[in-house]
């Protein structure tokens, strides 16, 4: 019995030998973009449903992960600011930001982060600069203009020129 017991304590304590990994199972590479929004998130219906389904593309594309944060409470820059810095601190290489508020602090910011891509989804304003840097923006930033087909596809392709090359 005395055998049994250890026999069986061991089991439990040391745990099965794992196998080969699944393979259905996804291999990320070490890259991150994130997208900040508006209280509401990615719900169907919100301006940043469409810029996550593009994100969740290039993350299919360039195996790249992809998450979200949204600015819970006042829709304000000051707010949105700790938003921000908890994506910065999650080591994003790109960031989005959809919605005034978080538009607002990624263009105050942008400047202070120069390693970092920033994408900024924005009113008619942008449709000049669709793509790339609009005037008076960082150069780390990039303007989508959120009117317009295709928001899907031009922020995935936005994203996956943004992402550092593969390893």
């Amino acid at each position: 019995m005395v055998a049994l017991a250890a026999v069986v304590g061991a089991v439990l304590l040391l745990g099965e030998e794992s196998g080969p990994p699944d393979p259905r199972a996804r291999e990320y590479r070490d890259v991150n973009s994130c997208l900040l929004t508006g209280e509401r998130g990615i719900i169907a219906g919100t301006p940043a449903a469409p810029v996550w389904a593009g994100m969740q593309k290039a993350s299919l594309e360039t195996r790249t992960r992809a998450s979200y944060v949204p600015v819970m409470g006042e829709q304000s820059a000051k707010n949105a600011l700790p938003h921000l810095n908890s994506l910065l601190q999650r080591q994003c290489d790109v960031v989005v930001a959809v919605g005034d508020s978080q538009v607002e602090v990624v263009r105050a910011e942008a400047a202070n982060h120069r390693a970092i891509r920033f994408v900024v989804v924005a009113g008619s304003e942008a449709a000049e600069a669709d793509g790339k840097a609009a005037r008076g923006t960082s150069e780390n930033v990039t303007v989508v203009a959120e009117a317009g087909d295709g928001l899907e596809d031009r922020i995935a392709g936005i994203v996956q020129k943004a992402v550092p090359e593969s390893e």
